[in-house]
């Protein structure tokens, strides 16, 4: 049965993109057709590490949201870039995407006209049919907005990520609190961006006695992520990487 899986921070900063791209790779690696949607129309930007340029983007979210196109037709096997060549006619694994648009006039257009964030939930169930797809990653708009609260509520999973930082602990406890009140079943954090020194014992242990959710993951502070400045997918570059390793913890978790 598929899975979707929404993937949101309560502030921008977080790395949630980042970790979006890497767990899709990391589940497809496990032999498994993985989508993922950027909802994050105001500001998208997970096509930039899977090398989906401009020039190859036909249509996007966007169009498939004001009715000019279906969902499927937005969709683009980002394969290669995500994993490395599969052999001709092999279903499995694959990675496909949906992007926002990134043209400042398309982004000007939601901003000023907004869309039925109810297309959104019957565009989720038809690529997941049309895609044949496992699992469905849903990498939304930071904040609490429309389609944010409606990406929750219809996902299986809620991972929520989060800094070790005081303003990113209180924005998080509004999400998880609405995430209750919309009935989610399971809600997981990822603590991203730990700097050196600091107990992650202690972390894990403080930030689930907070929130009453367990911590799929501890994230260090990921120097070589930063210097990647986007050019890539950092598991496959440092596989044997912490951040890669914690991954790994997230993906397990999904994919049981």
């Amino acid at each position: 049965m598929s899975k979707i899986v929404s993937i949101h921070s309560f502030r921008g900063g977080t790395g949630k993109s980042n970790v979006t791209a890497n767990l899709a790779v990391t589940i497809a690696r496990a032999g498994y057709r993985v989508g993922i949607v950027d909802t994050d129309i105001q500001s998208p930007g997970i096509h930039v590490v899977f090398h989906l340029t401009e020039d190859r983007v036909t249509h996007c979210l966007n169009d498939f949201l004001w009715g000019d196109c279906q969902i499927e037709d937005a969709a683009y096997d980002v394969t290669d870039a995500a994993i490395g060549n599969v052999a001709a006619g092999d279903e499995r694994p694959r990675v496909f995407l949906v992007p926002a648009s990134i043209k400042t006039s398309e982004i000007g257009r939601v901003l000023k006209e907004g869309y039925d964030v109810g297309l959104l939930n019957d565009g989720f169930k038809r690529l997941i049919q049309k895609l044949n797809l496992d699992f469905l990653l849903i990498d939304t708009h930071p904040g609490v907005n429309e389609e944010t609260l409606l990406s929750i509520v219809i996902s299986d999973r809620l991972l929520l990520v989060l800094r070790p930082d005081q303003q990113d602990f209180q924005g998080s406890s509004v999400t998880l609190e609405l995430a209750r009140r919309l009935d989610v079943s399971e809600v997981s954090l990822i603590v991203n961006k730990i700097p050196p020194g600091m107990d992650r014992a202690q972390l894990k242990n403080k930030v689930e006695t907070i929130y009453s959710a367990e911590v799929l993951a501890l994230l260090p502070l990921n120097f070589e992520l930063v210097r990647m400045a986007s050019s890539g997918l950092f598991v496959n570059r440092y596989p044997e990487h912490p951040f890669t390793r914690e991954l790994n913890l997230v993906a397990n978790s999904l994919i049981k």
